[in-house]
């Protein structure tokens, strides 16, 4: 009989789960099935409660169809039509929908051995590591210039095609609870970002779907750790592997804010530890620049996140979501997000840009 508390944790149990199941994946696959419908809302659903407090009263209503067995999405700051599979909304003449092509990354994986996207990602920790980075005050923005796309997707039908659109984002790096949560200029429009509350209520905290730069910088650095955390973070959709979602919450850190260094090396470190990952040879962001991918394939819903790095200088480029099957979403390679960081920074108010004191 073991001893109260011996044994392994629930979340190192999971873990262990996932990859038996990647030992059984040799076996006939299961029927197939198309990207969870909180997918196909996640952005559109969110933003529809974001936005200044003004239209978020007005639209909120178009938002409540969403089914209440999906998980309610998670807010990423970095990207105003992503994590999208879903998508990019033009909400008051503000957000433009996205972009659905095919993806032009992905066929060059490469698997010499299961240790190839480990090397890598160890490699790209270290660089992480040894990066000079100036820690982020509490009163200071994050400013994030960015190419965006995203594909529109209907409930229970194919995705639109939209276009590729740049954008910067001023992110708030208050612990909170703070009520705006960040400011965007998109096509000619600077838009507030506010999540909708109840009355009464103080705002949003900073926490995995607000990162700050002080949040980022007290999670584990030990990637054991770390790895554990995310897995108790993480909220998958209906149908997502558990690891998918981690993978995922990675890369949403990742675009999010400016990174403490020993924060990124151990999100790096806890990557390599996810099964299933896998190194891409010839990766490209939306910016067109080629670089070296990390990539996870999420089996039961046919759709796959790929990072893309600079291939000398290891530097994070971007990221791309595709499908891997052809569903009722939409053909095998449809890109249904992609994202290319172009630059970041940190400055002392909302609409200043870097290298500039005026707005």
């Amino acid at each position: 009989m073991n001893a109260a508390g011996s044994g392994p944790s629930p979340i190192r149990a999971e873990r262990e789960g996932e990859e038996r199941e990647e030992l059984t994946r040799l076996l006939p696959p299961p029927p197939e099935r198309d990207v969870p419908p909180g997918r196909h809302s996640h952005h559109k659903d969110r933003l529809m409660q974001l936005i200044d407090d003004d239209q978020s009263r007005t639209t909120s209503g178009q938002a409540s169809g969403e089914d209440p067995q999906t998980k309610q999405p998670r807010l990423r700051l970095s990207r105003p039509a992503l994590w999208m599979p879903a998508a990019a909304l033009a909400l008051a003449g503000a957000l433009t929908v996205g972009l659905v092509t095919r993806a032009d990354s992905g066929n060059g994986v490469e698997k010499p051995g299961g240790d190839s996207a480990v090397v890598l990602l160890d490699r790209i920790a270290e660089v992480a590591a040894k990066s000079e980075v100036t820690p982020v005050r509490d009163d200071q923005l994050v400013y994030v210039r960015s190419l965006e796309a995203g594909a529109e997707c209907q409930e229970d039908g194919p995705c639109e095609p939209g276009r590729l659109s740049e954008r910067e984002a001023w992110l708030s790096q208050e612990p909170g609870p703070v009520k705006k949560l960040a400011e965007f200029y998109e096509n000619g429009d600077y838009v507030p970002l506010r999540e909708l509350l109840p009355p009464g209520s103080p705002g949003t905290p900073a926490g995995v779907g607000r990162p700050t730069y002080k949040w980022l910088a007290s999670l584990p650095t030990d990637p054991d750790e770390l790895l554990e955390e995310l897995y108790r973070l993480a909220k998958p959709v209906k149908g997502e592997e558990k690891a998918q979602a981690v993978f995922d919450e990675i890369g949403e850190l990742l675009n999010a804010s400016v990174m403490p260094p020993r924060t990124a090396a151990a999100l790096y470190g806890a990557a390599a530890k996810i099964p299933g990952v896998e190194r891409v040879e010839d990766a490209v962001d939306p910016a067109g620049r080629h670089g070296v991918g990390i990539i996870r394939v999420d089996k039961r819903v046919s759709w796959a996140t790929e990072w893309i790095f600079d291939r000398d200088t290891l530097t994070y480029l971007g990221e791309r979501s595709y499908l891997t099957k052809d569903t009722r979403t939409g053909k095998k390679g449809t890109v249904l997000q992609e994202t290319a960081i172009l630059k970041r920074a940190v400055v002392d108010e909302y609409r200043q840009r870097p290298g500039s004191t005026t707005k």
